[in-house]
């Protein structure tokens, strides 16, 4: 297996952002929801890309191809997350918008490396 430094990783980098606008937007969420969905969507956030830089440290492409499912996963936990804060008026529209299309671009990524490492096994 090829060595993946995760920091040059344009998903890892990618994710990253996501998980800094999650964080920048859910510090407005109601207080009243610091132990509910804001703990809950800043954890799934943070868990994208951290699964893709433990499973980068995996010694085989399939090994690294499971915690990219795993990845995959949390950044859908993200997006139910984003629909339940912008239906309960939490995010406005205009941000929901770009994270949705964030979080999207962020899963194609994902999708995108683990196809070119399972056609490695």
């Amino acid at each position: 297996m090829k060595n993946h430094n995760f920091r040059n990783l344009k998903v890892w980098q990618q994710s990253i952002e996501l998980v800094v606008d999650v964080y920048k937007h859910s510090k407005h969420f109601p207080k009243e929801e610091m132990f509910g969905l804001t703990s809950q969507i800043r954890r799934s956030a943070v868990s994208v890309p951290s699964n893709i830089a433990e499973g980068s440290a995996k010694s085989s492409e399939k090994d690294f191809a499971r915690y990219l499912e795993i990845s995959m996963g949390s950044s859908y936990e993200v997006e139910t997350q984003l629909i339940i804060a912008n239906r309960l008026s939490m995010l406005p529209s205009k941000e929901f918008d770009q994270m949705i299309d964030d979080i999207h671009e962020v899963q194609r990524m994902i999708a995108g490396l683990s196809k070119s490492l399972s056609s490695n096994f």
